[in-house]
C-alpha cells in the first residue's frame, strides 16, 4: 500500500557486486526525522520496484533498517535493528532480489521465525512469522549482514519474465 500523505521519493537500487551489499550494516542509534525519511523512501522504492522487501544497504545506506510487505494482513512492516531470536522448521523456495535482477534461486530457510527490533520511534516490536513472511524477513536480515541469496541458494537460474509465465499458462 503506497503512502498517500507525502511526495514519493524513489532511491536508486544498488546492484551486485557493489561493495555496500557485502558489508555488515551499522546499528541505528538515532530515531529522528532522517530515519523516518529513510523508511519512507525505502517503502516508496520497494513499491516502485514491485518488491516485497528492501534493506537499507540496497539503496547504498549501511544501516540496520528493513521494510517488508508481502501483501498480507500486516501490510507495510518497518523494522529498525532487526534480530532473529528464534528459527525453526525448514522451507525451500524460490527467491529473487532487487539488487540482482534477472536471477532467482532456490533457498533453504527456516519456516518459522521470531524477529524483534524497533519501530521508527525506537519502540520495541516483534513478529512471529511463518512461510513467505518468514522468508522475506530472513532475506532482508541477510542483507544487513552482507549476505546475498546467491550465497546460500541450492541452485541459481534465470528469472522467468511475467510475460513468459502468462504465455505458458502459469
Amino acid at each position: 500500500m503506497k503512502r498517500k500523505d507525502a511526495v514519493m521519493s524513489i532511491r536508486l537500487i544498488v546492484k551486485h557486486p557493489d561493495p555496500v551489499l557485502r558489508e555488515r550494516a551499522q546499528e541505528v542509534t538515532k530515531f529522528n526525522a532522517n530515519l523516518h525519511k529513510l523508511l519512507d523512501d525505502m517503502a516508496d522504492t520497494m513499491y516502485d520496484a514491485d518488491g516485497v522487501g528492501l534493506a537499507a544497504p540496497q539503496i547504498g545506506i549501511s544501516k540496520r533498517v528493513i521494510v517488508v510487505d508481502v501483501g498480507d494482513e500486516h501490510e507495510l512492516i518497518e523494522m529498525v535493528n532487526p534480530e532473529i531470536v528464534l528459527a525453526e522448521g525448514e522451507q525451500l523456495g524460490p527467491e529473487g532480489c532487487l539488487s540482482i535482477p534477472g536471477l532467482q534461486g532456490d533457498v533453504k530457510r527456516a519456516n518459522r521465525i521470531v524477529i524483534k527490533g524497533q519501530d521508527r520511534h525506537g519502540k520495541p516490536i516483534q513478529y512471529d512469522s511463518t512461510e513467505f513472511l518468514s522468508r522475506a524477513f530472513q532475506h532482508e536480515v541477510d542483507h544487513l549482514n552482507g549476505v546475498l541469496f546467491i550465497d546460500s541458494a541450492e541452485s541459481v537460474y534465470e528469472a522467468r519474465k511475467p510475460e513468459d509465465q502468462e504465455q505458458d499458462g502459469d
